[in-house]
């Protein structure tokens, strides 16, 4: 983002701390600030009923919410909260859409993110109706990687389960399964990254694609760390 689109939101900026499962958006219903993670994870979920829901897409300090502000909507496709307690900052709806529209740039760079999470969501779908859960279960932990410091994932089996929309009992026997090749080591809530190209190899092609996107169309995606810097070929 340029100095100039980030002065038209810095004066609206508001630090905040989100605790898990702390709501960001609704589905179906208007959208009330936009947030910027700063750390932490938040999912976007999409619902089919009261008890069946499955996440479509990961944001963390890569990205924002509020994409159908961007796109000229202003209510929540799908439903948005915290997977791992953030710091963000957040701005209002009406200064962000005046910030919007008084600018001839910031839609232009912030539509390029929406294309990639687009991208990213595409390709959760089809990777879960593909795949085996052990090969979505590598995806997911090096995409949640690439947007935390540090190897050590904080989650429990049962939020596992929701994200990947697989019932629980599956979610343990694969994660025993990567364990089992040195790749992760799990433990009563929390996953702790040991071998990362482990991770790639077992991941085979779900990864990689929409992180060349992001790289390309925004900028470098990837945690602090250095080892996590790499990018697909």
């Amino acid at each position: 983002m340029s100095p100039d689109d980030l002065s038209l939101l810095q004066p609206h900026f508001e630090s905040v701390f989100l605790e898990l499962r702390a709501p960001l958006e609704t589905a179906g219903q208007k959208i009330d600030f936009v947030y910027f993670i700063e750390s932490g994870l938040a999912s976007v979920v999409a619902r089919t009923s009261a008890t069946t829901e499955a996440e479509v897409g990961i944001i963390g300090f890569e990205g924002m919410t509020g994409s159908a502000l961007i796109m000229g909507d202003d209510q929540a496709a799908f439903d948005c909260y915290i997977q791992s307690t953030c710091e963000a900052v957040r701005i209002g709806v009406d200064p962000f859409v005046e910030a919007l529209r008084a600018s001839g740039t910031l839609r232009a760079f912030l539509l390029r993110y929406v294309q990639y999470l687009h991208i990213q969501t595409s390709y959760t779908a089809s990777v879960n109706a593909r795949r085996s859960l052990e090969v979505r279960l590598a995806r997911w932990l090096l995409m949640c990687g690439d947007r935390t410091v540090g190897d050590r994932l904080l989650i429990t089996h049962e939020f596992l389960s929701v994200m990947l929309g697989v019932r629980r009992p599956g979610v343990t026997v694969g994660l025993q399964m990567i364990e089992s090749h040195g790749y992760i080591r799990a433990r009563r809530g929390e996953v702790t990254i040991r071998d990362r190209n482990g991770l790639l190899r077992l991941a085979q092609d779900s990864y990689g694609p929409p992180e060349f996107e992001y790289h390309r169309l925004v900028g470098d995606l990837g945690s602090k760390t250095p080892a996590r810097q790499e990018r697909p070929t």
